[in-house]
C-alpha cells in the first residue's frame, strides 16, 4: 500500500500536468532563454508565459516576477538587496517572531554590515503584538520581514495591518512578506497586502524543487545579491531554469485554480483532527493567537503528551503514515518556537508536537486511514508506557 503522504508544508509532489508541461523544455525547446535563434526564442516565450501565471496567482504585473531558485533565495534577494539598496536611508531591521531561516538568518548576517536587527514579538496568547511593532518602528527603519502563513502552526498574520502601520511610521521602509505557505491556501495580493515584496516557491504547490520567484512592486528599489548577466530584470544574474520556471507557472495557476475547494476540503480535515484527538488523553491542537488570529486549516498542529515525537513519528512511518516533528528546516534544532511558548508548551513539550499538512491531492480516505493509525499508536505507546 502507498504511504499516507502528510508532510506537504514541506513538500510536495510534483503533479503529472506540471510534469508534462515541464517535459518539452527538457527534450525540445532546450536552447538558452538569452540566445536569439529559435530553440532560445522559444525557452524565453515560455518563460513569459510562466511569469504571466505567475503574476495572476499573487495578484501582480508580470514585469514585477523574479524567478530565483526558491523561496530561500527569495527571501534573501528580498532581504540583503531591500536592506542595501535603503542603507543611506537607515540601518533598523525587524524581522517577524516566527520567520523561516531563510529571513531570520539572513537578517541576522546584516549585522555584520552594520545593520540593528530586531526580532517582533507576539503577545500572551501567540498573536503578532502588533503595539510592540508600533512602538519599535522608527524613521531609519528601512526592512520590515513579516510572513503571511507560518509554516509550522498555520498562523495567518495581519500583513495588511503590518504594512500599514510601516507606511505611518517608517516611509522609507520596504515590506517583505514570505507567502510561500500561502501560495494555494490563501488569496494572494501584492497590492492589498501593501508590501513591496513577495516570495513563493514551486514545490510547495506541487510543482518543481529549485525554483521560486521573488514579486517586486514596480519602482521598488532592490540591490543584486548575484553579479553577471542582465537576466530577470538585473537583479538574478545566471541563465534561467526554464524547465522549472514553466513548471512554477503551471503549478502556480493550478494551486490558485483550486484553491477555493481545497481550503474547505481542509477546514473538514482539520475538525477530523481535533475530533479524533478529543479521544487521546492530554492531546490537543496547538493554534498560537486563536482566535484573535486566523489559523490556516491545512496545517494541523497537535501536542501529543508522553513519548517524544520523534519516537511517535517512527511508529507512523512503519505504518505508512508519513508526518513531522515541526517544520522540516528546523526539525534538527533545539530553539523553541516562541509562538510554543505563548500556547502554554514549554520546552520539553515542544518534543511531542507533530506536525501534519494538508494538499489538495489529500483525500478523505487518506486522512481516515492516517487518524485511525494515529490513535492506535497512541494507544499502543500508552499500554508500553504503563
Amino acid at each position: 500500500m502507498e504511504p499516507i503522504y502528510l508532510d506537504n508544508a514541506a513538500s510536495t509532489p510534483v503533479s503529472p500536468a506540471v510534469r508534462a508541461a515541464m517535459a518539452p523544455y527538457y527534450e525540445e525547446s532546450y536552447g538558452n532563454p538569452s540566445a536569439a535563434h529559435r530553440l532560445g526564442v522559444a525557452a524565453s516565450e515560455a518563460m513569459d508565459r510562466a511569469r504571466e501565471q505567475v503574476a495572476r496567482a499573487v495578484g501582480a504585473r508580470a514585469k514585477e516576477v523574479v524567478f530565483t531558485a526558491g523561496g530561500t533565495e527569495a527571501n534573501n534577494l528580498a532581504v540583503l538587496g531591500g536592506a542595501r539598496a535603503r542603507r543611506d536611508r537607515g540601518r533598523h531591521v525587524i524581522v517577524g517572531p516566527t520567520e523561516h531561516a531563510s529571513v531570520r538568518k539572513t537578517a541576522l548576517a546584516l549585522v555584520d554590515e552594520g545593520f540593528e536587527v530586531e526580532t517582533a514579538r507576539l503577545d500572551a496568547q501567540g498573536a503578532l503584538d502588533l503595539d510592540w511593532l508600533a512602538d519599535r518602528l522608527r524613521e531609519d527603519t528601512v526592512l520590515v520581514a513579516q510572513m503571511l502563513v507560518s509554516n509550522e502552526f498555520g498562523s495567518v498574520y495581519p500583513v495588511r495591518r503590518v504594512a500599514r502601520l510601516v507606511r505611518a511610521r517608517s516611509p522609507h521602509a520596504l515590506v517583505h512578506v514570505d507567502a510561500v505557505q500561502g501560495l494555494g491556501k490563501r488569496e494572494l495580493s501584492l497590492g492589498e497586502f501593501g508590501c513591496d515584496t513577495l516570495s513563493i516557491s514551486g514545490h510547495k504547490v506541487h510543482g518543481p524543487k529549485g525554483v521560486g520567484a521573488l514579486v517586486v512592486r514596480e519602482g521598488t528599489a532592490i540591490a543584486p545579491v548575484t553579479h553577471g548577466g542582465p537576466q530577470e530584470h538585473g537583479l538574478r544574474a545566471g541563465t534561467q531554469n526554464t524547465p522549472g520556471i514553466v513548471g512554477l507557472g503551471r503549478a502556480a495557476e493550478d494551486a490558485e485554480a483550486t484553491r477555493p475547494a481545497a481550503v474547505a476540503r481542509f477546514a473538514e480535515m482539520r475538525a477530523r483532527f481535533a475530533e479524533s484527538l478529543s479521544r487521546m488523553d492530554g492531546a490537543r491542537l496547538v493554534e498560537p493567537g486563536a482566535p484573535a488570529q486566523e489559523i490556516m486549516p491545512g496545517i494541523v498542529t497537535m501536542f501529543v503528551p508522553g513519548v517524544p515525537a520523534s519516537v511517535r513519528l517512527h511508529h507512523l512511518d512503519e505504518r505508512g503514515v508519513l508526518a513531522s516533528a515541526g517544520a522540516a528546516c528546523n526539525a534538527k534544532t533545539k530553539a523553541v518556537n516562541p509562538a510554543l511558548l505563548a500556547a502554554g508548551l514549554d520546552a520539553d513539550d515542544s518534543r511531542r508536537v507533530l506536525r501534519f499538512s494538508l494538499a489538495a491531492t489529500t483525500t478523505d480516505d487518506e486522512v481516515a486511514r492516517a487518524l485511525e493509525v494515529l490513535e492506535a499508536v497512541n494507544r499502543e505507546l500508552e499500554t508500553v508506557q504503563s
